[in-house]
């Protein structure tokens, strides 16, 4: 995949590198390139050393915990945004990732050499470090409110939760998702996954044709939806307000 060098202002549309201050995002953009985040793309796999580290700007990239063969697909843990990074195991020295990584809906980010990155975060003074330090911590959060929500919340409101994220990160009422991607967002069956989209949209909420998802009336959907996702969406905001034009 070919990507163009990043410009100084694609760089303030990753909530992580406009936290930086501009003197340190201009050190980094050199080595940032601007990529296409295509659909189904892997960003890592298990047991293979991670070569590169992405700052999604548009789209949505999944973590996945992989599962024996005969216990079924593997299962969605976390999400990111623009509001993070995929390849945490290189901030945090993991040398191997146990997960992998995939794009589940098309954007486009910005992509850094892992080993450069391992740099920067080396440079005395930089705060770079801190900044991954605190969005380590929004992910522990996410991780944590995941798992309660899916042993307590219905899938009605956990599918809204979802839609209401991604709709949050394409920046757009409508965008693209494919049934797997939701059936393994709820860890449910396709089937399901039909019942409660369907039961959405004859609410009003959203409509879902031929794998294109349109919010129709957001009040509504955030209404359906369970408190994992207004908890989240604040812990997020608080430590990585977005950008001009870029609100929720």
């Amino acid at each position: 995949m070919t990507g163009s060098a990043a410009g100084s202002e694609d760089l303030t549309r990753n909530r992580i590198l406009a936290a930086l201050p501009e003197p340190e995002r201009e050190r980094l953009r050199p080595d940032l390139e601007r990529v296409d985040l295509s659909l189904s793309q892997p960003l890592y796999e298990p047991g293979k050393r991670i070569e590169s580290v992405w700052f999604p700007v548009l789209g949505v990239c999944s973590i996945v915990a992989e599962l024996a063969e005969a216990e079924g697909p593997g299962v969605e843990v976390a999400t990111v945004g623009d509001e993070g990074m995929v390849g945490l195991p290189v901030f945090l020295g993991v040398g191997i990732p146990t997960e992998r990584s995939v794009c589940q809906v098309a954007g486009w980010g910005l992509r850094m050499d892992a080993d450069r990155f391992r740099d920067a975060l080396a440079v005395v003074d930089g705060v770079l470090q801190q900044t991954m330090q605190r969005y380590t911590q929004t992910m522990f959060t996410q991780l944590a409110r995941n798992a309660a929500c899916n042993r307590s919340h219905r899938t009605r409101e956990r599918c809204a939760r979802w839609l209401l994220m991604t709709a949050d990160r394409m920046h757009s009422n409508q965008f693209e998702l494919t049934q797997k991607f939701l059936a393994q967002m709820l860890a449910v069956r396709r089937s399901s996954v039909s019942e409660v989209a369907g039961a959405l949209a004859d609410e009003g909420c959203i409509s879902y044709r031929r794998g294109v998802i349109t919010v129709l009336d957001r009040e509504r959907l955030e209404s359906r939806a369970c408190g994992c996702y207004r908890t989240l969406r604040e812990v997020v905001d608080t430590e990585f307000p977005p950008g001009p034009g870029r609100g929720r």
